[in-house]
């Protein structure tokens, strides 16, 4: 169950990196609050997914899946462009997470 909790603190970490970008393209106070939000629910759910897995498993999977989820949102919501050399990185990204999960005890 930690893992899916965890998983769904990924992704909620890329739709609030997303709403940044977000809220300071409309520029209100108003547009804030959907990312301030955001972070309270992404923080608890990764403090509850964290019952289960080990911190630094966790927080790395969650930081790691979060980067690349929040570069390929920029990609398709906000034109963003990336090159070669970033998607190599972006592969070593996934490899890392990969064999986090992989060697963890949990």
């Amino acid at each position: 169950m930690a893992w899916v909790i965890l998983a769904i603190a990924v992704f909620t970490e890329i739709v609030w990196a997303l709403s940044l970008k977000w809220a300071a393209t409309i520029g209100s106070w108003q547009a804030s609050v959907v990312p301030v939000s955001l972070s309270f629910l992404n923080m608890a759910l990764l403090a509850f997914a964290m019952r289960g897995i080990s911190a630094g498993t966790a927080y790395a999977i969650w930081t790691g899946l979060g980067a690349i989820g929040v570069i390929i949102g920029g990609i398709f919501l906000f034109g963003e462009k990336v090159n070669p050399i970033q998607i190599g990185f972006m592969t070593l990204i996934v490899i890392g997470v990969v064999g986090t999960k992989l060697f963890s005890a949990n």
